[in-house]
């Protein structure tokens, strides 16, 4: 294996001769002189002691920055429905003629303001021979009905031992049927089902 070593001679050399150089040139002089002739054999180059490395004080890590918080969502938007005289959109638009009636119509009282989904046959009594049926509102109370008498959707057709029969008028324009039998019985029999 071969080893190289470097001599710094030249650069040596010629720094010294430029130092020279410079220092003839800060003077002044009245005349303009000649370099005299260089005669001196150069002097070996000084072994050179690498300078001592002061140990440099340890530099503190720089401090990263904080990391920059994500940007907030922007603000959502609350959606409210204004109706403003509009139809709800979440009825059915077609209907069944079984919807009850909307809130805004005026119903009477009693029986003659219930729909026929509404009630609820509690008993089945006899009076001068005929029929009379007890029904339970929406309101809690109890109604005596009769035949022929009329509720808000319909009229009761009839009265018998099980319950009542309605004529029900169905509420749907497309319907080819105007009108339907609704039997509803007594709660009694509709529990026992």
């Amino acid at each position: 294996m071969r080893t190289f070593t470097f001599a710094l001679i030249a650069p040596l050399a010629l720094a010294t001769a430029l130092h020279a150089q410079t220092a003839g040139s800060n003077q002044p002089s009245a005349t303009k002189q000649q370099p005299a002739p260089n005669t001196q054999k150069p002097a070996a180059p000084a072994p050179q002691t690498p300078a001592p490395q002061t140990p440099t004080p340890a530099t503190p890590p720089t401090p990263t920055p904080p990391a920059e918080k994500p940007a907030p969502p922007p603000p959502q938007e609350v959606y409210t429905y204004q109706a403003a005289g509009r139809r709800d959109p979440f009825l059915n638009l077609l209907g069944t003629g079984t919807e009850p009636r909307t809130a805004g119509s005026k119903r009477g009282e009693g029986p003659g303001g219930m729909t026929t989904a509404e009630i609820s046959v509690r008993g089945i009594l006899q009076s001068r021979g005929a029929l009379v049926a007890m029904i339970t509102g929406p309101d809690g109370k109890t109604y005596v009905v009769h035949q022929g008498d009329k509720l808000a959707d319909g009229t009761i057709k009839s009265i018998t031992p099980q319950g009542l029969i309605v004529i029900q008028e169905v509420n749907d324009p497309l319907s080819l049927v105007k009108q339907r039998e609704v039997t509803k019985l007594l709660r009694a029999l509709e529990v026992a089902k």
